[in-house]
């Protein structure tokens, strides 16, 4: 049998290679679809054992699913008070139900076929992946509003090198952030739109959305609207994009509080929807509406007027809600004791390096291209105008890892459209470039290629280099080493499902354990717990570290307040380290040196497996005050 030719191999691909551009030109949503169904398969199956053992590893998670199966189970629509939380009275979640619906429809769907526990194992493995559908086609858009027809392709894949921000669609993350992240991407997509109408729609809209679900990114929704107006205020024409964001802001804002907005949200709270934002949205929306109907016919009377409407906005905000500029209402004390322990509320300059490097090589990547990008525009001001409004959020996004770790899924996700940009260009010079234009295209994409394998391969080249310079680090003592082990086999063996599942053995009850490990316990068995980790519930956590730090005469006192009928006890359990360092006289550091109160009485649940914690039952009636030394 004869191969062809080379030529007619060369002819073949001229002939066909324009007719499939065509077709992904005019098919690329579908063709992102199909893309999506790929990863989502893979990333199921890659994470099945997750998804089996009910593996959600986040506190926010574990509460997502339960607030999920209670309102399935017959509570509110607008009722999101955790009543498994500091029982009889609950835990006030300032969450929305928007999040919690794509959950339920999904457990309802495959309860139809298989049984509830693998309904609901199916349902947290695929609804994280939803919202990645959502932000691929956004990226899709913008790659090809930037880069061409073609640009769609790179921007789609791009999240699979951003593995921080991929990591908030991982199965069985089920909690809103994902979801968020994807609408500030849209919203993005809405501001750099060529039609400036269905711009303006989707900007406005997908912004009310993620106002809906929370407050966490209302920073990149400002500066996108933001930069709706300052394009407005130098390109005549632009109110045909300000006007119907304004519109759909106003609008859509209002919406949402009337059908998602719970029963603790019709207060004036600054960390969810209510009447605070919806004022707010309302009067910046309405001042936009006004500004884009104005007869300002110059960019000088544009900027005054939307200098006037924008500080009369603000100082609105300001003069009746100026708490709302703090993102946490909490006490001095809950920050110092708790939220100051939280490694993602910390900068990235508090980091590991290990963490601070593969982060911060997308990001890295997307400011190289992003500075190229501008430069090739400098001639087309439409481009250039909407470069510089993607490199502006990137940017930003990028800066605000000094103030928190948790904006960097964000920097990682609004740094992609350059990123992608940049290697769309370098694959197109190897393919039509010249032979110095393709070396040097080809060493470009070599090195893209190695900062979207930056997580696994910068573990490597340290090895490496340490290696070849001799600049080993110093060892750690095995004393320490067995530490760190210990926490980290703690940290993942209290979260199991079989392990807490053997709790069930016991009537429901209040179970008195570590604050970070109440959602678990709420999530896996029948009982109730004392706290977990939201700010809104500030005065339980205090008692539950005063608990913790304080004598051992005091503990019983706060368990009686908050009616609990056990003590959970996880050895080497992170948040317990916490205590034992900073009050090592403290009630939990005894308890973990074997000093047991008289009125802990040790619980033994049948099973044949090692537990990994330690349960008491909490005896009112005895007398308070000896210790007596756990036998051995």
């Amino acid at each position: 049998m004869t191969l062809p030719s080379r030529d007619i191999l060369c002819a073949r691909a001229r002939h066909w290679a324009p007719i499939l551009t065509a077709y992904t030109q005019r098919h690329w949503k579908w063709l992102t679809f199909l893309i999506w169904i790929v990863i989502a398969i893979v990333m199921v199956a890659t994470r099945w054992p997750a998804v089996h053992w009910l593996v959600l590893s986040d506190t926010d998670d574990n509460i997502r699913y339960v607030q999920v199966k209670d309102w399935l189970a017959g509570q509110g629509w607008y009722d999101l008070r955790q009543y498994r939380l500091d029982p009889p009275g609950g835990a006030n979640i300032h969450w929305s139900r928007l999040v919690d619906i794509p959950i339920a429809g999904l457990i309802l769907f495959f309860r139809a076929f298989v049984d509830q526990g693998l309904a609901d194992r199916l349902a947290c493995g695929i609804a994280p992946l939803l919202p990645l559908l959502l932000l691929m086609l956004s990226l899709g858009f913008i790659g090809r509003r930037l880069a061409g027809p073609n640009g769609w392709l790179l921007a789609v894949l791009a999240p699979l090198a951003a593995q921080m921000g991929l990591g908030m669609y991982a199965p069985m993350r089920i909690d809103h952030h994902g979801w968020q992240l994807a609408l500030a991407v849209t919203m993005l997509a809405g501001v750099i739109d060529g039609n400036r109408l269905r711009g303006g729609l989707m900007a406005g809209i997908s912004s009310a959305l993620s106002i809906a679900i929370g407050m966490e990114m209302i920073v990149y929704l400002a500066a996108g609207g933001g930069l709706i107006a300052l394009r407005w205020v130098f390109r005549p024409g632009a109110e045909r994009r300000m006007l119907p964001y304004g519109l759909s802001l106003a609008g859509a804002t209002s919406l949402c509080y009337v059908l998602f907005a719970s029963y603790a949200n019709r207060a004036m709270v600054c960390d969810a929807i209510s009447p605070i934002w919806v004022a707010v949205f309302g009067a910046a929306g309405a001042g936009m509406v006004i500004l884009s109907i104005a007869p300002l016919r110059n960019w000088p009377a544009r900027l005054a007027a939307g200098a006037l409407v924008g500080g009369a906005v603000a100082a609105f905000f300001y003069l009746n809600w100026p708490q709302c500029l703090t993102p946490y209402q909490i006490s001095p004390e809950l920050q110092r004791l708790w939220l100051a322990n939280i490694r993602e509320a910390k900068p990235i300059t508090a980091q590991a390096q290990s963490m601070v490097v593969p982060l911060l090589a997308v990001p890295a990547a997307g400011l190289i291209g992003l500075l190229w990008a501008l430069w090739d525009a400098r001639r087309d001001s439409e481009r250039l105008w909407a470069w510089a409004t993607v490199g502006a959020m990137m940017v930003f996004s990028t800066a605000l890892l000094f103030w928190q770790l948790r904006a960097g899924p964000a920097a990682q996700l609004l740094a992609i459209p350059p990123a992608a940009w940049a290697a769309h260009r370098l694959i197109a010079a190897i393919l039509t470039g010249t032979r110095r234009v393709r070396i040097a295209a080809g060493v470009g994409v070599a090195l893209l290629a190695a900062i979207a394998c930056a997580y696994p391969l910068y573990p490597q080249l340290v090895k490496l280099y340490q290696e070849a310079t001799g600049s080993k680090p110093k060892p750690w003592r095995p004393s320490a080493i067995a530490r760190t082990d210990a926490i980290k086999k703690a940290n993942g063996r209290c979260r199991t499902l079989p392990a807490l599942e053997v709790l069930d053995q016991l009537p429901p009850a209040t179970i008195f354990t570590m604050v970070d490990l109440g959602p678990r316990l709420i999530a896996t068995t029948h009982h109730s717990a004392i706290a977990g980790p939201y700010h809104r519930n500030g005065a339980t956590i205090l008692d539950m570290h005063h608990a913790y730090d304080g004598p051992a005469d005091g503990f019983r006192t706060i368990a009686a307040k908050h009616h609990a009928t056990y003590l959970l006890a996880c050895p080497n359990f992170p948040e317990g380290t916490i205590y034992q360092s900073r009050s090592p006289r403290g009630f939990y550091a005894g308890l973990m040196r074997g000093t047991i109160p008289n009125w802990l009485v040790p619980v033994t649940l049948k099973t044949g497996m090692t537990l990994p914690y330690q349960l008491y039952r909490i005896n009112y009636s005895a007398p308070g005050g000896e210790k007596v030394a756990e036998k051995r």
